[in-house]
Protein backbone atom coordinates (compact mmCIF):
# COMPACT_ATOMS: atom_id res chain seq x y z
CA UNK A 1 0.00 0.00 0.00
CA UNK A 2 2.98 2.02 1.00
CA UNK A 3 4.57 1.66 -2.54
CA UNK A 4 0.75 2.68 -4.54
CA UNK A 5 0.63 5.65 -2.41
CA UNK A 6 4.70 6.85 -3.23
CA UNK A 7 4.03 5.94 -7.13
CA UNK A 8 0.40 8.09 -7.26
CA UNK A 9 2.92 11.00 -5.22
CA UNK A 10 5.54 10.57 -7.88
CA UNK A 11 3.16 10.89 -10.75
CA UNK A 12 1.62 13.88 -9.01
CA UNK A 13 4.78 15.54 -9.30
CA UNK A 14 6.16 14.47 -12.39
CA UNK A 15 2.65 15.79 -14.06
CA UNK A 16 3.19 19.10 -12.07
CA UNK A 17 6.64 19.94 -13.31
CA UNK A 18 5.74 18.94 -16.78
CA UNK A 19 3.15 20.93 -16.99
CA UNK A 20 4.75 24.08 -15.06
CA UNK A 21 8.04 23.55 -17.40
CA UNK A 22 7.12 21.64 -20.35
CA UNK A 23 6.95 23.08 -23.48
CA UNK A 24 4.18 25.42 -24.64
CA UNK A 25 1.44 23.50 -25.54
CA UNK A 26 0.01 23.92 -29.42
CA UNK A 27 -3.37 26.26 -29.99
CA UNK A 28 -3.19 27.46 -26.71
CA UNK A 29 -2.24 31.31 -26.82
CA UNK A 30 0.67 32.54 -24.40
CA UNK A 31 -0.84 34.75 -21.56
CA UNK A 32 0.42 38.41 -22.07
CA UNK A 33 1.98 39.96 -19.02
CA UNK A 34 0.56 43.14 -17.52
CA UNK A 35 1.43 46.10 -18.95
CA UNK A 36 2.03 49.51 -16.34
CA UNK A 37 0.30 52.56 -17.39
CA UNK A 38 2.85 54.37 -18.84
CA UNK A 39 4.29 51.90 -21.02
CA UNK A 40 0.97 50.79 -22.70
CA UNK A 41 0.66 52.77 -26.00
CA UNK A 42 -2.82 52.48 -26.18
CA UNK A 43 -3.27 54.10 -22.87
CA UNK A 44 -1.15 56.57 -23.73
CA UNK A 45 -2.71 57.51 -27.11
CA UNK A 46 -6.31 57.80 -24.79
CA UNK A 47 -4.40 59.70 -22.38
CA UNK A 48 -3.08 62.35 -25.02
CA UNK A 49 -6.13 62.87 -26.89
CA UNK A 50 -8.55 63.41 -23.54
CA UNK A 51 -6.07 66.28 -22.85
CA UNK A 52 -6.57 67.58 -25.83
CA UNK A 53 -10.25 67.54 -25.45
CA UNK A 54 -10.34 69.00 -22.32
CA UNK A 55 -10.42 72.94 -22.41
CA UNK A 56 -7.49 74.86 -20.76
CA UNK A 57 -8.19 75.43 -16.96
CA UNK A 58 -6.45 78.88 -16.48
CA UNK A 59 -6.37 78.61 -12.50
CA UNK A 60 -9.10 80.97 -11.58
Amino acid sequence: MIYLLALIGALTVAVLLWRAFGPERVGVPSRRAPVAPDDDPDFLRKLGEQQRRRPEDDGS
